[in-house]
């Protein structure tokens, strides 16, 4: 059999290293497919389109919500940042109130949202008022639901559902309340649940590990499901990364948006009397670790189990709904329903 002549049209010089020089000039490799090639054709389609990221702040006034979040993307990007008014006064019933941002960093472009909760846990009288919250939510998978059964359906279909929902625990150093202990129970069936305790700098570390500790032990009591959940793990070397991650939670953080020079360097700090407690210093707080978990390592994961998990529990239980709904309006036995959907 005679080996097959490659024309010179062929061998022109494409993107992948196909060709290695040597000493009689280009040489094909005809090992090469070029399969891994897709991971760029992903990167360039993913750098056009943009990302989106959704989180939601809960906690009671004076927590720090809206300094964290300026403190984690090193922008105005907080409510209260944006839309200052001169006395803003405690809301008689929990409102939601969300803002939208586009944050670019070394050409990646970002749509960022970040929906507040005034009013969470600031009235004397707090029941059900996780109530207005968990709504919100639901509504925004409804919209993405709607969207979604569009006979016409738009080519990229808007995310406003809520990704992560970091929960502000105040800093008594002693238990998780009973609003606490209630919120985090109902929504972490329907949202992926972050704690944090709020003002960790309030606290001395003893303080700060006991509390820790105290609040992982009422989860687990509880039956509450933070994330990054168990269940959720896809491998050993995923479980081995988040069994790290879930035996820091809940973190304990600072935030600050003034910058402070220290040993020549400026750093994002609370100034006091005794000294600069520094932001991004894990041996000062837990706040770089928050940030890595949101957004440098496990950012698309929670974008992932929100789509996969929580959305498509929404998603199932609406659409059996509506199959009973009609149903029921035909006049089919519920038992013959049943029985067709096994």
């Amino acid at each position: 059999m005679t080996e097959a002549v490659v024309p010179d049209a062929m061998m022109s010089p494409a993107v992948g290293g196909l060709y290695g020089e040597k000493a009689g000039g280009p040489v094909v490799d005809f090992s090469y497919v070029g399969i891994d090639a897709i991971l760029e054709q992903m990167r360039r389609k993913a750098m056009k389109q943009g990302f989106e990221l959704n989180i939601m702040v809960v906690g009671q006034s004076g927590l720090g919500k809206s300094t964290l979040m300026n403190t984690l993307f090193k922008s105005k990007v907080s409510r209260k940042s944006v839309l200052a008014t001169a006395q803003e006064k405690i809301p008689k019933t929990i409102e939601i109130k969300s803002i939208s941002h586009d944050i670019e960093e070394k050409g990646v472009r970002m749509k960022l949202t970040v929906i507040d909760t005034p009013g969470f846990g600031d009235q004397i009288n707090n029941e059900n008022c996780w109530q207005p919250i968990m709504k919100f939510i639901n509504d925004q998978y409804e919209a993405y639901l709607q969207e979604e059964i569009n006979i016409n359906r738009k080519k990229r279909i808007p995310d406003s559902r809520v990704h992560c929902c970091i929960y502000f625990i105040p800093p008594t150093g002693h238990c998780l309340r009973p609003l606490d202990v209630e919120f985090m129970r109902r929504l972490s069936k329907v949202v992926n649940i972050v704690p944090v305790i709020a003002k960790a700098d309030t606290l001395t570390l003893e303080e700060r590990d006991f509390f820790k500790k105290k609040i992982r032990e009422e989860l687990r009591a509880n039956g509450i499901d933070v994330y990054p959940q168990k269940e959720f793990d896809e491998d050993a070397e995923d479980r081995m990364i988040n069994e790290k991650i879930r035996e820091m939670i809940p973190f304990a953080v600072v935030g600050s948006d003034q910058e402070y020079q220290v040993n020549g360097r400026r750093l994002l700090g609370r100034k006091t009397k005794w000294g600069t407690i520094e932001v991004e210093n894990i041996a000062h707080c837990e706040f770089a670790y928050l940030r890595d978990l949101l957004i440098r390592t496990h950012m698309q994961n929670i974008k992932d189990i929100t789509s996969s998990i929580h959305y498509e529990m929404y998603r199932v239980r609406r659409l059996n709904e509506n199959n009973t709904a009609v149903a029921h309006a035909n006049g089919i036995p519920e038992h013959h329903l049943a029985a067709h959907e096994m």
